[in-house]
């Protein structure tokens, strides 16, 4: 039995039918109030639902990038390897336009296009192959690494400690077990008395809807605060620990994670709060340094209405929406990773312990 068929929570997976393959996952904008899937065999629909946010999460959206390019494959029409190795190209184009900040999306395609260009020489039937059980193995490979940092991370975790985390860094989010919330889940299933603290994460209430619907569903013991509650929180000595996820991290520790991050390291650093970042080796972007990290700017509307539904402001005013901010490695306690916790000094160990992809 394959690790995917364990999972409590699938998030996505590739399904084989009569009339060929596809791709399903679980709309997350609906959650909590309908678990809808949805299914296709276009890789362009897998684009816009990652563009859309039906998939969010940076490992997640490195696994579905990974199965649209299955698709492409799958569905190429062609008998021409030369072909099909220009419209996979072209797949990899329109994916990876979806969202510059998550760094496993361009490390899933560019692993894809690899073993593309390795097979072509044995044929179409080979390409189509290899890049289907490519993208198998990154959802795999991603699973067993959240498991694994579950494990490493929770020997920091404390009986009896309430854990603070922000945005939704859970099943949802990968590929079926979680990256912060891996950790958290891990420690509860190793008996420990936790709580957990999730922050709602405007605007679009991530922390809210996703993190407390898989904290709810496992039994976990959880409070809900407003994001502008950090502070008050820490100060009343109600958090013993911090754990996030990250969207890309420099290969000196600057952490691109979901907006408000800075802002809860900066309380944590302030109340003496143990700040940690758990995120799989496919998140570390070794080709940069300092925090020359792409931020991607949403829609104003998202700042405007919750949830698009009902607006809050005046709906000419100008708006600031960054998708994540970036956490200086002077605010972060460790990070932990399946192949170890890395500790400061973050410029020579993450070379060390990460290496080149």
């Amino acid at each position: 039995m394959s690790i995917l068929d364990k999972l409590k929570i699938k998030p996505m997976e590739w399904v084989e039918e009569k009339d060929g393959p596809r791709f399903r996952w679980l709309d997350t904008r609906l959650i909590p109030w309908e678990e809808v899937y949805r299914e296709t065999k276009d890789y362009e629909r897998v684009a816009q639902a990652i563009k859309d946010m039906e998939i969010r999460g940076a490992p997640a959206i490195g696994i579905a990038a990974a199965y649209g390019m299955a698709l492409a494959a799958v569905y190429s029409n062609t008998n021409d390897v030369n072909v099909l190795l220009q419209r996979l190209e072209r797949a990899r184009n329109v994916l990876a336009s979806t969202r510059p900040t998550a760094y496993n999306l361009f490390w899933a395609l560019d692993r894809v296009m690899r073993k593309a260009s390795q097979a072509s020489s044995r044929g179409v039937d080979a390409v189509i192959n290899s890049v289907v059980e490519e993208a198998k193995r990154i959802h795999e490979e991603d699973v067993k690494q959240n498991v694994e940092m579950g494990k490493l991370g929770a020997k920091l975790v404390e009986d009896g400690e309430t854990i603070l985390t922000h945005c939704n860094t859970g099943a949802l989010a990968t590929g079926g077990y979680g990256t912060a919330l891996g950790v958290i889940r891990a420690a509860f299933e190793e008996g420990k008395n936790i709580k957990v603290i999730a922050t709602e994460t405007r605007p679009l209430l991530q922390g809210a809807r996703l993190t407390v619907w898989e904290l709810v569903k496992e039994g976990i013991p959880a409070t809900l605060i407003t994001d502008n509650m950090v502070g008050y929180v820490m100060y009343k000595g109600l958090v013993h620990k911090v754990f996030v996820g990250a969207d890309r991290i420099s290969s000196d520790g600057f952490v691109a994670n979901k907006i408000g991050t800075y802002m809860i390291a900066t309380m944590a650093s302030k109340h003496r709060v143990p700040f940690y970042v758990v995120a799989p080796s496919s998140t570390f972007d070794l080709s940069i340094e300092g925090d020359n990290i792409p931020i991607e700017e949403r829609s104003p509307d998202e700042v405007r209405t919750v949830l698009g539904k009902v607006a809050i402001t005046v709906p000419s005013v100008n708006v600031l929406n960054p998708a994540f901010d970036i956490t200086p490695p002077s605010l972060v306690t460790a990070l932990v990773t399946e192949k170890g916790i890395i500790t400061p000094p973050y410029k020579e160990n993450i070379r060390r312990v990460i290496k080149e992809q």
